[in-house]
Formats: C-alpha cells, sequence, structure tokens
C-alpha cells in the first residue's frame, strides 16, 4: 500500500475548491474576453442568436453570456403570430419589446421572426382564413407589427417555410398552409409588398429550411426555393434575402459542401443577400463519448461555415439559441435523447462553456484552421 504524505492529505482536501476556483476563473474569462459577435465583426459580418424574453428575465448568467456573445438578437417566439395577436385584434408586444430594450442596452441590433408561417398561429385565424377568407388579415398584421418597430429592426423573415416538396405540389409549395388555402400563391408576395410598405429600410427574407443536406428532399426543396425566389424577383417583389435555417444533423444525413455552395452561389446571383437564420446541430444518434460527439458537431459546423463564409453574400449568422440548456433539440421528439440528456448543438453547453462548437464558428469567423 503507499503511504500517504500530509501534503497528499492537504492536496485531496483542496482539490475541490482548487477546482471550483479554476472554473469560476473560466467563466470569468469567458465574460470579459472577445465573443462570437466579435469574432464576425472582423470578417465584416454579425453573430447573433435567439432568445427567450423570460430567459433573459430569470437567468443572470445567460444574461451576461447574452451580451458577450450576440450582436444580434431574434424572438424565438415572441413575434409569432399566436403570441403576438393570440385574440383577434388584441395585441401582446410585451416580450418583443423587452427584448428590443435588451438589444439597445448592450449595443445589438434586431430582427423579426416572422410575419407569415403556416405554424404558431391563433386558433381564429384558421377558422377566419377557412370561412371567410380576407387578405386584411394578412396585410393589416404586417402593417401593424412591422410599424410598431419601423427603424428599429435591421430584418423581418416576411414568409417562413412556405415550401415542402413531399406534398406534391409541382412548384413544390405548402398547400397544406392556412395562407396557400386561403389565397393560393400570391400570399407570398403579398406579404412581402405589404412590409415594404410598412418599414421601408428593413431588410426583407425568405426563410427556410433543409437545403444543406445531401439527399432527394434536401434537393427538392433547393429546387423549388429556387424557382420561387426568381419568380418573386422577376415580379418586381421587394424581397432583399435568403435565410438559411441550417437545423443540421450531425448523424445519419451527408453535408454535401460542393451541393450547398452552388445553392449559395446561385442566389447570391440573384443579388439578393444570405443569412443563416437559425443554425444549430442535432447530435442524437451519435456516440455516447460526449468528448468525440461534441468535436464530430464541431467539425460539421466548421465545414458548413466554411461554405457559406465563402459567399460574398452572406450577411450574418444566428444559432437558434446560445445555450444547450435552453434548446429546442432536447424537447422535439425526434432531435431529443431517450434518457432525457441534453442536446449539444450550441455554442455554449448548459453551464454556459465554450465548447468545440463555439471554438469551431470562431476559427470560422476569423478565417483560422
Amino acid at each position: 500500500m503507499p503511504q500517504i504524505t500530509r501534503r497528499d492529505v492537504v492536496k485531496g482536501l483542496l482539490a475541490p475548491t482548487l477546482l471550483a476556483s479554476r472554473q469560476m476563473s473560466e467563466t470569468a474569462d469567458a465574460a470579459i474576453s472577445p465573443g462570437l459577435r466579435e469574432a464576425a465583426k472582423a470578417h465584416g459580418i454579425f453573430y447573433g442568436c435567439a432568445v427567450k424574453s423570460s430567459v433573459l428575465k430569470d437567468d443572470a448568467d445567460f444574461v451576461t453570456a447574452v451580451s458577450v456573445e450576440a450582436g444580434m438578437l431574434v424572438p424565438e417566439y415572441e413575434l409569432k403570430r399566436g403570441t403576438v395577436e393570440a385574440k383577434r385584434g388584441a395585441y401582446d408586444f410585451s416580450g418583443s419589446d423587452r427584448l428590443l430594450d435588451f438589444a439597445k442596452t448592450h449595443g445589438m441590433m434586431m430582427r423579426g421572426h416572422t410575419f407569415v408561417w403556416h405554424a404558431a398561429n391563433p386558433a381564429w385565424l384558421t377558422e377566419s382564413l377557412k370561412n371567410k377568407p380576407d387578405e386584411r388579415i394578412l396585410t393589416d398584421y404586417i402593417t401593424t407589427v412591422a410599424g410598431r418597430y419601423k427603424g428599429k429592426f435591421h430584418s423581418w423573415d416576411v414568409v417562413n417555410e412556405a415550401i415542402e416538396p413531399k406534398q406534391g405540389d409541382a412548384r413544390g409549395l405548402r398547400v397544406d398552409s392556412p395562407w396557400y388555402q386561403a389565397f393560393g400563391e400570391s400570399y407570398i408576395a403579398t406579404a412581402f409588398h405589404a412590409a415594404r410598405q410598412a418599414d421601408p429600410h428593413a431588410l426583407l427574407f425568405y426563410n427556410d429550411y433543409n437545403v444543406e443536406m445531401a439527399n432527394w428532399h434536401d434537393s427538392a426543396r433547393r429546387t423549388a426555393v429556387l424557382r420561387l425566389l426568381e419568380k418573386l424577383l422577376s415580379a418586381g417583389v421587394p424581397i432583399d434575402g435568403f435565410g438559411v435555417q441550417a437545423h443540421l444533423k450531425c448523424y445519419g444525413t451527408r453535408f454535401d459542401g460542393s451541393v450547398f455552395a452552388d445553392f449559395l452561389n446561385q442566389i447570391a446571383t440573384m443579388g439578393l443577400k444570405i443569412m443563416v437564420t437559425e443554425l444549430d446541430i442535432a447530435d442524437i444518434g451519435g456516440p455516447a463519448d460526449v468528448k468525440q460527439r461534441d468535436r464530430e458537431v464541431s467539425e460539421l459546423g466548421r465545414r458548413f461555415l466554411d461554405v457559406a463564409m465563402a459567399n460574398p453574400a452572406i450577411a450574418g449568422v444566428l444559432t437558434w439559441g446560445l445555450s444547450d440548456k435552453y434548446s429546442w433539440l432536447s424537447e422535439y421528439p425526434d432531435y431529443k435523447w431517450p434518457d432525457g440528456s441534453l442536446s449539444r448543438g450550441l455554442p455554449l453547453d448548459s453551464s454556459f462553456q465554450r465548447k468545440d462548437l463555439w471554438h469551431a464558428l470562431q476559427s470560422g469567423f476569423l478565417g483560422k484552421q
């Protein structure tokens, strides 16, 4: 049996204290060292994230992390219509106003998500569109919301996810949308015209998902998106850019950088800006070893970002959340871990420590190998 000295005993007693001290030091360093917002700014773009106003109110550590890392905020749900106008004509801007105040205080830009979506609508709206379609249900809402924030928002997702190739439409449009069923394809152009009139200076984006990976569904969606954008532009619809949601999957499907680069190049050729609007990486199906999983997630994040950053039309990158503590991936049935452990698809872990993905994003913004 090895001999235990007094020094060993003291060292053992102090170990927890030393560990805690080191962790506090790392947290302090993270709070004062440059965040992703500064790395992105060095490349001439911006970095931001989606947040919930309730979390900013209740979690001081998260507030610190967001204030260091983000140069732009987007509401995770506070500007979806089911929240803003749960009862017809009764608008609730309390959450989005809190986020805008926070952004102003911390020198951040603000963007809006979203005016028009097939989901997250109040029950009254769906019934009204079904029983008595009236275009003012669409235009009056955009006028009210965009008018409230006129000159205060950098950009808006005007229309979200109007494409769904699986539904069989020859154009790839989402035909089960209440907006499509009420007005046909014209609702898309109508929404953009209303947004431009209400806020002439905000950038207006069409936003969609599943355009990054190498599979039939993503390929069909890319084709439909390009067709839609070309049609809108040729008709003089005031659209400024395309939002790549980028909800990536690390396991079970393949990211093809050349395919994605070609898609982005076609959008840029149209004269549109490109924004990565909702980046996160689902790690379900990965190895049990967290370090290995984090490394593989970060490798995918870096490969994706390298392609996006190589396109001169890229304006900014936002992650859909900042910390794993508050990620939707841990709640969504297709992505959550059966044992209840948190998904690890965002830059910071649940204790707000910077993970491999954070460093991949920083290196990608700075152009470092």
